[in-house]
């Protein structure tokens, strides 16, 4: 049997190995990835985002075992940081997810961001597709933790948390970043600490302001708009982990309501797009910058003769027209 033949039968072993295959980009991964797509059956994916030290992994293991005991599937992607030395996840699910071992129905797989900026790795989108084919009821993906550079998890979700802590600092200046505006649901973390209730406060006076700038005008006839809650948690002693799946599933249950197609067809054309990108990335790599073009452009700029701005352009327009 082929390793998608063993995929396609259940075997978890191909399907680890399924994943390495396509994080590596290796040969005909895209046709493997169109195979399964077609198998896929609307998994629930939520990410969790936020800064650093927000507790975000025990979140997902206290969320992936009581889904697991409710008998739901789980696949869980936890995306690290890259090793510099090895190129892969510096923390692994093994030291991260222990409290996962041995549920026959949770699936945990780190991956590492390889340099990409938006705290996911390239390939997640893509290692959703495969735990989508492979069954799974719900896909949790935890973000690698660099805060404000994050929002790229809201093109591979459908519902994104995001996780503060009393100690953040200045909430309101970290959703300036743009986690506002992905939000879905706001999470309070070790909200056993002192600070907890002025965050909260500070979250819901910036909601409400939010809900005054948006509200329609007398007559209107908007569609209407989810409004995040906030949800204070305590991961490590399991406190209010049955209310943030909760305001996670009422999210999603207010999209199936009002617009059952609208979320689905959003992330189709962000897959769309991100397969495209990725695809015009890959053939750039290979037919400009190993050419030696690349490092002649370099030099050009360096020498002064030149300006990034205007050779991007036409080393775009030399490769899409095959010169």
């Amino acid at each position: 049997m082929t390793l998608l033949d063993r995929f396609l039968a259940g075997d978890r072993l191909a399907l680890a190995r399924m994943i390495s295959h396509v994080e590596d980009r290796l040969p005909r991964y895209h046709e493997a990835l169109a195979r399964i797509f077609a198998r896929g059956r609307g998994a629930y994916r939520v990410g969790l985002t936020g800064p650093p030290g927000a507790g975000k992994s025990s979140l997902v293991n206290r969320l992936a075992h009581k889904l697991a005991t409710d008998g739901l599937s789980v696949g869980v992607i936890a995306v690290d940081p890259t090793s510099p030395f090895t190129g892969g996840a510096v923390l692994g699910d093994r030291v991260r997810m222990q409290a996962l071992y041995g549920l026959p129905n949770v699936f945990v797989r780190s991956m590492a961001t390889r340099g990409s900026p938006g705290g996911l790795a390239a390939a997640t989108k893509d290692v959703s597709v495969l735990l989508e084919g492979f069954g799974f009821d719900i896909i949790l993906v935890e973000t690698v933790g660099v805060g404000q550079v994050e929002l790229d998890v809201a093109a591979v979700c459908d519902t994104v948390v995001v996780v503060f802590v009393p100690e953040s600092g200045d909430s309101i200046q970290a959703m300036k970043s743009g986690l506002m505006e992905i939000a879905d649901v706001f999470c309070i973390n070790k909200a056993d600490r002192p600070g907890a209730e002025r965050v909260e406060a500070e979250l819901q006076s910036v909601l409400d302001v939010r809900r005054d700038v948006h509200r329609p005008r007398s007559g209107a006839e908007d569609a209407p708009v989810w409004e995040p809650l906030v949800v204070p948690t305590v991961a490590i002693h399991d406190t209010g982990i049955d209310a943030l799946w909760e305001a996670a599933r009422r999210h999603q249950e207010f999209h199936n309501a009002s617009d059952p197609n609208g979320h689905r067809r959003q992330r189709a054309r962000s897959d769309l797009m991100l397969s495209l990108s990725e695809l015009v990335r890959t053939r750039l790599e290979n037919e400009v910058f190993d050419s030696g073009v690349l490092d002649r452009a370099v030099e050009e700029i360096l020498d002064g003769k030149a300006d990034p701005y205007t050779l991007a352009q036409e080393l775009f327009g030399r490769w899409r027209t095959g010169g």
